[in-house]
């Protein structure tokens, strides 16, 4: 009975293991989240990109930083995540 009750709670497909996975599928769901919310915003970008639904504001957005450039006025936060 002890080798019954010890598999039960440490075995392979015991208690502590359903515990683990089930961690893991809650870690696994939130990073499902953060990716698909990533790519939400990623494709909006790219819409705003097409040339049928051009967004001037991007666009300036996106020369500005390809050349390195601002305005006189402008404020320049720099950000150490990117």
């Amino acid at each position: 009975m002890v080798y019954f009750a010890y598999h039960t709670v440490e075995g392979d497909r015991g208690i502590r293991a359903w515990l683990r996975l089930q961690d893991e599928i809650l870690n696994a769901e939130m990073q499902l989240a953060k990716v698909s919310s990533e790519r939400r915003e990623m494709e909006h970008r790219v819409l705003l990109l097409r040339p049928d639904h051009l967004d001037q504001d991007m666009l300036e957005e996106r020369a500005r930083i390809m050349l390195n450039m601002s305005k006189d006025g402008d404020i320049v936060v720099f950000d150490r995540h990117h």
